[in-house]
This record gives structure tokens, C-alpha cells and sequence, in this order.
């Protein structure tokens, strides 16, 4: 095109930078596109060039990781009292989600679901004897992740309560959880009073032998052909789980009915579970932490094993740095609030649930349930961006979960710290929300981007640990 030619022909801009300059040309009619690109987030030259140098080793340790990951089978095989089954656990132990914290770091949620945790256990006959011996010393704290055990937003577990069992068939190895409470006033939004606590003796007394009985007569449950099959119907099994909860009520009622003697317990489990959209979160959770725990200790891989927060800090763990975290200040969600509520009320964010998009759903897998934006806020198309971009940060896809509106393409999976850094872009979580304050519980639900501080250090331990 000659120079007459050019200067003639209609404008037409690609900006590569601060999108502002593309906003700009537009005001002015001529079409522009944003390049999506950002520099790489900044981590240590020295660990940029022993990775660049270390980079087939990594990725042979990556394949294995990966390979482990996908081939995971895991199934619920059981129920039991916490104290039974978790390893570690005693009676001055409290579990709790995300890394590592002290009582006088926590934040508001965790100190609630504590507190009620205490009272439930029968340690404190009233929250302010239980916020007194919770800060006492005379109460260990240890996060869930250390115990082969995933918690849902405060994720508390004492040792009087029920958890399910799954069992990583290809592997062995056994992941735990509680039982879903539901929605709004529950312990694991850091809630207590009286209705807390009924509902979690209930839950033990009545849930929890009903369930346990109707298991043991069923056998192994799949639940990874049941989150494959929930991706199909809609969920991503993190904020959206009434298919995932479908599947298992048809799985797990005919049990039920046969093995339950009192007919009015039986019609109130099912009863409780039917009206608990949320209730297979406490399966695709530790289905998803099975899974991945068996890739952990793969020196020199770059896989993410985890990735979880405490309400103050936001964690996450390698397959090739053992047991090492990696944390910074957890963010506060973008969401929608209850009435009456604000981002002002918002806790930071909170939960062990982020192990379902560290498993290649939740976030990952948001394209397969695009009606989740009317809980957590945004448009239709937003749910196919984000599962788009963590493509950009995986080093593969699921053989198994699959997303119809991608023409079943495989969700993004294996997180790859090198990629996150590398791309400056960082994981997409969908998630509750809590209230700040210790008592109140959810406020909303949304979407939180992970900070890029806990992959940056990660980044750079993996180079110290290929030094």
C-alpha cells in the first residue's frame, strides 16, 4: 500500500497497553482492539534463569504430577466421627481453612465457626466462655489441608464431627469433609446461636448414621463420573451444585429408604438434602483435594497441589516444594450482596473450596454453568472468559470434565506457577461471601481473583529447590 493510499484508508487501531488508549480512539469512531497482554509479574532473575535452564526437567516432573491428576478416581466410601477417621486429630485440635494462622491474626468468620465450633463440642456453654477458651492457649489450630482434610469458607472441624470419607481409588489415599449445613446462618459463614448449634447435632445424631448406613449399603459412590455428568447439567461444583446434589439424592435415596428403620428420620434427611443445592460441595471438595494430594512431593514440579484462605491470608502449595506455603493478604470478593449488605461488610476471602478450581473446576469450569451469574454476578458471556483464560495458565486438560458450551472440550487443569507468573494472570475463583464480623454469616457470593503474591514466592522456592 503506497503512503496516498494509506493515509486515505479508515483508521483502524490495535492497542497493545493501558486500555484507556483504546477507550480513547473509539470516542473518535475509528474501531479498535485491545491485545490482551500483560509484562510478566516480577519474581527474581536469578529464579527466572535456573527455571528457563531447568525447563525439561520440570516439565518431565510435570508430566507425572499431571498424569497422577487425571487419572485420579475418587469415591465416597464412608462416614465417620472426625476424631475416628482424620489423621492427627484430638480433642484441644480445631481444624480450620487455609494456611497456617494464630488466633490473634484471624479473621472474624474463622473466630465465629471456632467459637461455635467449642460450644457444639460442649468445651463452653456460651460464646463468650468459648471466645475466652479459644484464646486461651489451651486450643491448638492447624490447617485442614495438613490433615488430608478441605473445609468449606471458615472450614472448622472438631472432633465430634460427622465428615465423609473419599478415597482416591487409583491412589489410596483418603481425603475428608464435613457435611453441607446449607446456606445463610451456618457455622462455616462463622455464624453461632442456638439454631447453629441444633442443626449440628442434628446433623450428627440424625444426618450423619442415616447417610453412613445408606453408604455402607451402596458401596463405593463415583464421584468423578458424578461431577462429569454435573458439568453437563450445569454446575461447576464450587457455587453452583444443585445437579452435582441431584445426582447423588438418586443415588443415595433408594439406600436410605431400605436401610433407614424410623420413616420420619428418613424423610428428614432426605428432606434436608433435597432442599440443599450446596450439599455435593462437601463431595466435589474433597473429591478434588483426593485427587491432587496424591501428586504432591514430585520435586521439581511446578503444579499447583493447593490453593486455599484463611479470611486473612490466601495459601497455596506445590507438588514440588512439599509442604512449603506461599501466602499474601487474601482479597476482598467482587459480588453480589444480600439486601442490606455491601463490599463494606465483606470478609476477605475465605475457604478451602478454591481446591475445586485447583482441580480444573469451580472458576476453571465456569463455562459450564453460565446461569452462576445470577449468583455471583456479571453476564453470561464472562463465565466463557474466565474458563478461556485459565487455559492460559494450565498445562492441561481434563480427560473426564468436560464443558458442553466448548464443545466438550476438557476444563483447564494443573495450575503451572510458571505460566501464572510468567502471563501475569492469576487463578479465577468463584465464592461465598461472609460478613467481617464473628455471628452475622453469608452476606453474598461472587468472583475473586487470587492474588499474584502467593505464585511469585512459589515461583521462586522452585527455582531454590533446583538451585
Amino acid at each position: 500500500m503506497s503512503l496516498q493510499e494509506l493515509l486515505h484508508s479508515p483508521l483502524r487501531v490495535v492497542n497493545l497497553g493501558i486500555e484507556s488508549f483504546k477507550d480513547t480512539c473509539e470516542a473518535f469512531s475509528p474501531p479498535a482492539i485491545q491485545v490482551d497482554w500483560r509484562p510478566p509479574a516480577e519474581v527474581s532473575p536469578e529464579s527466572e534463569a535456573i527455571l528457563s535452564k531447568r525447563a525439561a526437567r520440570i516439565e518431565r516432573a510435570n508430566q507425572k504430577a499431571l498424569e497422577i491428576i487425571l487419572s485420579g478416581t475418587p469415591k465416597l466410601v464412608g462416614l465417620d466421627i472426625a476424631r475416628n477417621v482424620i489423621p492427627g486429630m484430638r480433642e484441644n485440635l480445631i481444624l480450620h481453612s487455609g494456611p497456617p494462622i494464630t488466633w490473634e491474626r484471624m479473621s472474624g468468620p474463622t473466630r465465629g465457626g471456632i467459637m461455635a465450633g467449642l460450644v457444639y463440642e460442649g468445651r463452653a456453654a456460651t460464646i463468650e466462655e468459648a471466645e475466652a477458651l479459644a484464646a486461651s492457649g489451651e486450643i491448638e489450630y492447624a490447617p485442614c489441608h495438613e490433615h488430608a482434610t478441605v473445609g468449606p469458607m471458615a472450614g472448622i472441624v472438631t472432633p465430634s464431627m460427622p465428615v465423609m470419607i473419599i478415597q482416591n481409588e487409583t491412589y489410596g489415599n483418603l481425603a475428608y469433609c464435613t457435611l453441607n449445613e446449607g446456606l445463610g446462618k451456618v457455622l462455616r459463614y462463622g455464624a453461632f446461636g442456638e439454631e447453629v448449634n441444633t442443626r449440628l447435632k442434628w446433623m450428627e445424631n440424625t444426618l450423619y448414621p442415616v447417610l453412613k448406613a445408606a453408604v455402607a449399603r451402596t458401596g463405593p459412590i463415583d464421584l468423578k463420573n458424578m461431577i462429569a455428568q454435573a458439568l453437563h447439567m450445569g454446575d461447576e461444583v464450587h457455587n453452583r451444585n444443585r445437579a452435582g446434589t441431584s445426582l447423588f439424592y438418586r443415588a443415595i435415596a433408594p439406600a436410605i429408604v431400605e436401610t433407614c428403620e424410623s420413616k420420619a428420620d428418613a424423610v428428614a434427611v432426605l428432606t434436608f438434602i433435597n432442599g440443599n443445592d450446596h450439599f455435593f460441595l462437601n463431595l466435589s471438595m474433597p473429591a478434588c483435594k483426593a485427587t491432587l494430594d496424591a501428586a504432591r512431593n514430585i520435586k521439581g514440579s511446578s503444579i499447583v497441589v493447593a490453593m486455599c484462605r484463611n479470611g486473612t491470608d490466601f495459601g497455596v502449595q506445590l507438588a514440588g516444594t512439599g509442604n512449603e506455603w506461599f501466602t499474601a493478604p487474601a482479597e476482598v470478593p467482587d459480588a453480589l450482596y444480600f439486601a442490606g449488605f455491601s463490599k463494606a461488610d465483606a470478609n476477605p476471602d475465605i475457604g478451602d473450596s478454591a481446591i475445586t478450581e485447583t482441580g480444573g473446576l469451580g472458576g476453571f469450569a465456569i463455562a459450564a454453568a453460565p446461569a452462576i451469574v445470577q449468583f455471583v454476578g456479571g453476564h453470561a458471556a464472562d463465565a466463557l472468559r474466565y474458563t478461556y483464560e485459565m487455559y492460559e495458565i494450565t498445562a492441561a486438560e481434563s480427560r473426564m470434565y468436560q464443558i458442553p458450551a466448548l464443545d466438550f472440550r476438557g476444563t483447564p487443569t494443573g495450575i503451572d506457577v510458571r505460566k501464572v507468573v510468567e502471563r501475569n494472570r492469576v487463578p479465577v475463583i468463584d465464592t461465598g461471601v461472609a460478613h467481617k464480623k464473628a455471628g452475622v454469616g453469608q452476606v453474598g457470593a461472587g468472583i475473586v481473583s487470587a492474588p499474584m503474591g502467593p505464585f511469585a514466592k512459589a515461583y521462586d522456592a522452585l527455582a531454590r529447590s533446583l538451585q
